[in-house]
């Protein structure tokens, strides 16, 4: 078969060995409770010993810091934990967010 040209070579990419790789995935999340007006300082104690076990004692100091500093991180781990916390204090109807541990 003469007059048939050769294959062109396929072209190929570039793969730079040094990936940055997403080092926040290591980073804890917190669940964060916030001051509102609508809940009782004893129904936050409440919850706060009913959903993450805490002894009333930690239970009483996290509510306090919600009611005099405006916010109390309640617990904290990897996000799809958070994430669940997050979900079972709103529906214990607390006002409540999720934010990366610094």
């Amino acid at each position: 078969m003469v007059g048939m040209a050769a294959p062109l070579p396929v072209p190929t990419r570039q793969v730079d060995p040094h990936v940055d790789e997403d080092v926040t995935g290591d980073v804890p999340w917190q669940a964060v409770v916030w001051n509102d007006p609508v809940n009782l300082m004893s129904y936050v104690t409440y919850v706060l010993q009913k959903l993450f076990g805490y002894p009333e004692p930690k239970a009483t100091a996290l509510m306090l810091d919600v009611h005099h500093k405006g916010k109390a991180a309640v617990s904290s781990g990897d996000k799809e934990k958070i994430e669940a916390d997050v979900a079972k204090l709103h529906a214990a109807g607390l006002w409540a967010t999720m934010q990366k541990s610094s």
